[in-house]
């Protein structure tokens, strides 16, 4: 795995968390710049994907097993659009809580892939 992009992919998530979490303390609900965020945050989570599917087809292998590595991988694909989808069913702060916690989920997400992968 490209190590530059797992570390963007977290910061990111980590910066949607906390945003989130400060629209959450101010009773606040998920806007439109929210999901602007959400968007950015899942298309580099979606490059990572790529990457790993391609690095996959060229032959390498995680030190930790494949079937492991794309749950994770899949995984980190899917954690801030569900938490969007989640949080435009809650239109109060507690949708905000919801994206703050997905993008949390995928921070440590991004960490253990990196691990799998055996970095």
């Amino acid at each position: 795995m490209l190590d530059a992009l797992t570390v963007a992919v977290a910061a990111a998530a980590l910066a949607l968390a906390a945003w989130c979490g400060f629209a959450a303390y101010r009773d606040q609900p998920t806007k439109d710049w929210h999901f602007i965020g959400m968007a950015v945050v899942s298309v580099l989570a979606l490059a990572q994907l790529v990457v790993g599917i391609v690095q996959l087809g060229r032959g390498e292998r995680p030190d930790q097993g494949m079937a492991i590595f794309l749950a994770y991988l899949v995984g980190s694909f899917a954690a801030i659009p569900a938490a969007g989808l989640l949080s435009l069913s809650e239109r109060t702060k507690w949708g905000s809580v919801t994206v703050s916690a997905g993008a949390v989920v995928l921070a440590v997400l991004e960490v253990r892939l990196y691990d799998i992968w055996g970095g």
